[in-house]
């Protein structure tokens, strides 16, 4: 036998409302091809195919078999070039840099979240 009163009895025995049922849309990244990333980040194409072949910027190939980029393409090759003129770093050191680099900034980001540290300048 239950010791709830009779309306607390009542309101547990009904069901409370489903949640309503949230529906995504997927949107499709967009993608910039060689040529628009060429463009904008004013970098010969051949030496962004030399720059993907090596593994300094991420590229996917699209249905016809052509490069295709993320939109922070630009801003990764701008980083490689400043590697390679500001420290005179050859193409094979640059990639080790950047895993490095990366790599430390996920390391600031874990310790900030840990609220371990909050002098920790950002250094991308």
């Amino acid at each position: 036998m239950s010791h709830r009163p009779a309306e607390a009895r009542q309101a547990s025995s009904q069901s409370a409302p489903a949640p309503a049922r949230v529906q995504y849309a997927i949107v499709p990244v967009p993608r910039l091809s060689l040529q628009t990333v060429a463009r904008r980040s004013g970098v010969h194409p051949d030496l962004i195919r030399r720059f993907v072949a090596l593994g300094l910027v991420e590229a996917e190939r699209d249905a016809s078999g052509g490069l295709v980029f993320e939109p922070t393409a630009p801003a990764a090759l701008a980083r490689v070039q400043r590697l390679r003129t500001g420290l005179c770093l050859n193409y094979a050191s640059i990639g080790l840099v950047l895993d490095l680099l990366d790599r430390i900034s996920l390391l600031e980001a874990a310790l900030r979240r840990a609220g371990t540290r909050s002098d920790i300048p950002p250094w991308t």
